[in-house]
């Protein structure tokens, strides 16, 4: 078997994978960097497969790839999957070859949650939604085909059900709450949020989970919970993902709803760091915690980066993730959750302020088309146990 060794190795070919590399960089010029990914494209910008690659006719393909090779001289291994860590020996195995390493990144992510459907057209139909390559597919399903059913009311579900009606397809909607973003949304923001995508013309299928469904080449079938069935051409799953720790686990490190890691991102093994959706970290104002958005992404792969090439610094960055749907760009940090007690402040109808509180300590901020507030939504919650609710209303504007 071929051994071949980097002084950097990144198990995972995500934004984290080019933010690492840049950070790497940083501190050593001259280290040999290889990336391991089984997708077929090297590092892109994820965020605009859902968002600006269907709503902005002058942000094009070409802004996608994030140029990490030529930036960075790192070596990328394009559809190679590896299949086990040697953490004693350094050492990590992927089709069929050995990779030795100085320091290790995992940036494994995680996998799409599969719809259970019955898919006799070998995805022709039928399709998760993580990759520039199920953007592609997606694309040319809404290009042929009348109507499509996406599944999930999430991030990903949302915003590729606003993508697609706003490409004039035909698009339905399934999701298991009662109102579109009522997990997250007080009730009366849920409202709201739900009547934008039906205001654009989405039907929306509430209230019920997909069970089962066959697809063939006649179209879809979808089999609710509650009995119902929904016909389309096609379906997109925009279910979230299934965080991929395998390796880490069979390699022994520690996990625990992801990898767990320190302050400055190592794992529980010499040499080997972990970054991204797949990493556990103590977050220095919320605790720990593992987030699956792109500002993580970017900060904490820079971090780890550095770290692995030796800058020994504490990942302090809160992240925030947002979402942006027909003309709303809402941003958050912390946690959401609806069954919270909530403090809103509005300036208007469209501009607001959402604060979360647990115990009357506020956890989550909630910015509604706010813009340049994340930093002050950050020091809302570093400052959180000397705060009144009497405080938060004009905080924040």
């Amino acid at each position: 078997m071929t051994t071949t060794h980097f002084d950097y190795l990144i198990v995972g070919g995500g934004m984290v994978a080019d933010t690492a590399s840049r950070g790497i960089r940083e501190i050593d010029a001259d280290g040999s960097i290889g990336i391991l990914s089984d997708d077929v494209d090297e590092p892109y910008t994820r965020p605009a497969l859902s968002k600006k690659l269907w709503t902005d006719d002058e942000f094009t393909w070409d802004k996608v790839p994030l140029g990490t090779a030529d930036d960075t001289g790192a070596d990328i291994r394009l559809q190679t999957r590896a299949t086990a860590i040697r953490p004693d020996a350094h050492e990590v195995d992927a089709d069929g070859e050995t990779f030795s390493y100085g320091k290790l990144l995992v940036a494994t992510g995680g996998k799409p949650v599969p719809l259970p459907v019955d898919d006799r057209t070998d995805g022709g139909r039928v399709l998760s939604f993580r990759t520039a390559e199920d953007y592609r597919r997606l694309r040319s399903l809404a290009k042929d085909l009348d109507r499509i059913v996406v599944v999930g009311g999430g991030y990903i579900g949302s915003e590729l059900a606003a993508a697609l009606v706003q490409n004039d397809v035909d698009t339905v909607l399934v999701h298991t709450g009662a109102v579109l973003g009522d997990s997250i949304f007080p009730p009366a923001l849920a409202d709201r949020f739900e009547k934008l995508f039906r205001d654009a013309g989405v039907e929306i299928v509430a209230g019920s989970k997909v069970e089962g469904g066959q697809a063939d080449a006649d179209g879809v079938r979808l089999q609710l919970e509650n009995g119902d069935e929904v016909r389309a051409d096609a379906v997109v799953s925009g279910l979230g993902i299934e965080v991929a720790t395998d390796l880490a686990e069979q390699a022994g490190l520690t996990v625990d709803d992801g990898i767990v890691v320190d302050a400055q991102l190592r794992a529980s093994v010499d040499d080997v760091f972990a970054a991204g959706d797949v990493a556990s970290y103590p977050d220095r104002i919320l605790g720990r915690r593992r987030v699956e958005h792109v500002d993580n992404a970017n900060e904490q792969g820079k971090a780890a980066g550095r770290n692995l090439a030796g800058a020994a610094e504490a990942y302090t960055h809160t992240p925030y993730y947002y979402s942006a749907v027909f003309g709303v760009r809402y941003e958050a940090v912390g946690t959401l959750d609806s069954s919270l007690d909530t403090v809103e402040d509005w300036t208007d109808a469209d501009h607001g302020v959402v604060y979360y509180l647990d115990d009357d300590r506020v956890v989550g901020v909630l910015l509604w088309n706010v813009e340049d507030a994340r930093d002050a939504a950050r020091a809302v919650l570093a400052e959180a146990e000397t705060l009144t609710r009497d405080d938060l209303v004009g905080r924040i504007r």
